[in-house]
Order: C-alpha cells, then structure tokens, then sequence
C-alpha cells in the first residue's frame, strides 16, 4: 500500500460511523446514484439482525481504506465459510481445490449478502480521485487475501466501471446474466405494452386479468404502512416460499424489523389481498434510479399471481415514479416474456493459488463466450417488435 494511506479492517459495521459511511459512493440516500444495499442502514441491519454473521458463515471483514484516519474507501467484506447465499456460483472450483489437497475456505467474499443485484463494491469518498482509490481498495483485498492465507478474493455484482481497477490488480473476469426492465420513458404500463408484438402484448393483458381473478387486490406499502403487523404477514410469506426453495431462509424476522426503522421509504412492498387479508407479497427496494426487486412468498396459490405480484407490478411503480430500470433478480428467464431484457453482470475473483487461477481462467474465459452466445440468443427473443429491442451491453446498466 502506498505510505499516506492504511487499510484497516473491521468485524462489525457497528464499528463504522454512518455519517462517514454515506459519503461512499451510492450509499447516501441523498446522492444521485444512490444504491440502497450501499447503505450503512442494510448492511448493518444484516448483522445486527442475525442473518450475516460468522454463525450463519458471514464472518465482517470489512476493509476501511483510511487517509491520515479519514474514511476515503471501503468495500463490505466477509471470510466466508461456504458459498451459500452469493448467487455466482464458485462451488465447483471449491471442490476441485479441495479434491486436489487445497484448502478453499475461508475465502475473502465483497458483496451484500443474499443480494445478487450490481452496486458499488468499491466505495469511494465523494471528491476522491475514484482511480486512484478504487486502485488502492483492489491491492487491499489482494493483501489482506496475502496476509490471511486464503485461498481467493471475489467482488460479486459489480459495475462495469470497477473492472479495470481489479484487473488490473491480477482480478478474473466473470460474466452471467439477468433480465431487467428498462424504462424508455414510457408514460404508462400501456405506452410499454405498445412496443411489444401484438401476441404477445394480447398474451400479458390476459395473464394480469387472469391474476387478479378470485377478487384478488393490489396494495403498495412503503414509509409508514410499513408496520410491524404487515412484517409479521409479509415474513410469513417468505418463510413458507424460503423453507421448500432453500431449506432454511437466509434472514431473520428482526431483519425486516431493522430496515422498517432504518430505510422503510426505501422499501416497497406490493401485496395481494383477498378476503380481507393478505395471501401474497414481494420486497422491493428503491434505488435513486431503480427499484430492485428481492423475494417474494405467499400462502395461497393462483395462477400467475408471481408473475404479476414480482414483474408487471414493478414495472408499474418504477413507471410512476419515473425509475430507469426495474432489476428482478437472479436467473429467470421467465422474465424474458414479461418485457425484461438480458443484461449482463459482472465479477471479479482473485485465486492465489497459481494452477487453480489458470483452471478457473481457462473456464471463465469458455463461460464468457457462452454467456455472449446465450445473451445474443435471449436478445432476439424478446417480446419487443422489431427494431425496438435494446441494446443489452454499455455502461447505461451500470449502478
């Protein structure tokens, strides 16, 4: 590390003053790229609720870059006990490295748990030369990985622009993709529908009547609406989808507690009723310029309820509330017919073992032309009429 600056890490983000945190790049709520999974609110509130902690394998490490103990970067870490939870799926390597006598956990995972949406991983104080900082973030984690003996480094879901400062520093590049919405300034849901193919605009008019049959009705909850009644109804929801999709659900009950005192104007919930009460809802959080959509559950089942509840609902809100694109999440290529677009996301990973780093390279490099393909492939398959499909690539996508 250069002299004028130290790194430093912290177990807890109870150790990190909020105030100096929301001066990071896209963790201020009051910034023009703010990221909400940025925030000193969500990523405190992962561990003060129990959900990102070293008894669940969320070990804090985070790294603090410090000039003359001013905060002028940092990057939410975690030694990770497994790989569980992530959403860029490394288990394969592990094995492998296992197999071969190696040792590949604890690793040195930066990313906001549970959560596979891009955002800022290498935070960087506002007036900072981003470059130079976002340099010096990247050599930390390689030193830290050094200095710690593990196995690898990996920064999950990141933007674009903070692949060069990792590649730099010796990072490998990997590619995957999800569906986003992207909001040309449609006036209303109606205005989006008019780009699609009349099939398959008469096919999504259909399945949101179909929906909402059986008396099924729609309520948005954020702010104040968010009572520890409706935490209580909406938990449910996510216990009983997490239990049969997971095994265990990954967050806790004082999670949602948390972030309905810390940032519930960043929360959306959309919720359908029947009968008087609640039988279905999907979490969203709201971002400067995006609603990022997260998990949803229910205890009834009707046809195409997800579907309406988790993407034709989003894409409302983020029409009212004039947001450019609506992120839904990992995988699903489901989404694909409901208006969201292929995109492509970003990681980077550092292996310090050099016969695994050449494997893992080798396959990235495979992988990569693969998701090329496949994203090439998805693009020519989108509702949208004929040349009014998007481009999927550019920095336009990037938080």
């Amino acid at each position: 590390m250069a002299d004028e600056v130290t790194i430093r890490i912290v177990r807890s983000f109870s150790e990190i003053d909020p105030a100096k945190w929301a001066r990071l790049s896209g963790a201020s709520r009051s910034g023009p790229s703010y990221n909400p999974f940025s925030s000193h609110a969500f990523l405190s509130s992962l561990e003060e609720s129990g959900s990102a902690v070293a008894e669940t394998g969320w070990l804090g490490h985070h790294l603090l870059l410090e000039d003359d103990g001013e905060l002028i970067g940092a990057i939410p870490c975690y030694l990770k006990s497994h790989s569980q939870g992530e959403y860029v799926f490394d288990h394969s390597w592990a094995d492998a490295f296992q197999r071969a006598g190696g040792k590949y956990y604890p690793k040195l995972q930066a990313c906001t748990p549970f959560t596979p949406a891009t955002g800022p991983r290498l935070l960087v104080r506002e007036g900072e030369e981003i470059g130079r900082v976002s340099s010096l973030l990247a050599q930390g984690l390689r030193q830290v990985t050094a200095e710690l003996g593990l196995s690898s480094a990996h920064v999950t879901f990141i933007p674009q622009g903070e692949l060069s400062s990792l590649t730099e520093s010796g990072f490998l590049h990997r590619m995957d993709q999800q569906f986003h919405f992207l909001n040309k300034g449609y006036a209303d849901h109606e205005a989006f529908l008019a780009e699609l193919s009349s099939s398959k605009r008469k096919n999504l008019r259909k399945e949101r009547r179909n929906a909402l049959e059986n008396g099924i009705t729609i309520d948005w909850l954020t702010g104040k609406d968010l009572t520890e009644e409706i935490w209580d109804q909406f938990f449910a929801f996510y216990m009983d989808t997490g239990s049969r999709k997971w095994g265990r659900p990954y967050l806790t009950r004082d999670f949602y507690s948390l972030i309905g005192e810390r940032m519930a104007d960043d929360v959306l919930l959309v919720m359908a009723r029947r009968n008087g009460r609640y039988i279905a809802g999907a979490i969203n959080f709201i971002g400067s310029d995006a609603l990022y959509g997260r998990h949803w559950g229910c205890i009834e089942d009707h046809a195409y309820l997800h579907f309406e509840v988790c993407y034709h609902q989003a894409i409302d809100f983020a029409l009212a509330k004039g947001l450019a694109r609506v992120e839904a999440g990992a995988q699903g290529e489901h989404k694909l017919a409901r208006g969201y677009q292929p995109v492509v996301t970003h990681s980077a990973h550092f292996i310090a073992h050099a016969g695994l780093r050449r494997a893992v390279g080798d396959y990235l490099e495979h992988e990569r032309r693969e998701v090329e393909q496949m994203g090439d492939y998805l693009d020519e398959h989108t509702p949208f009429r004929k040349g009014e499909r998007q481009a999927r690539d550019g920095e336009e996508f990037d938080v």
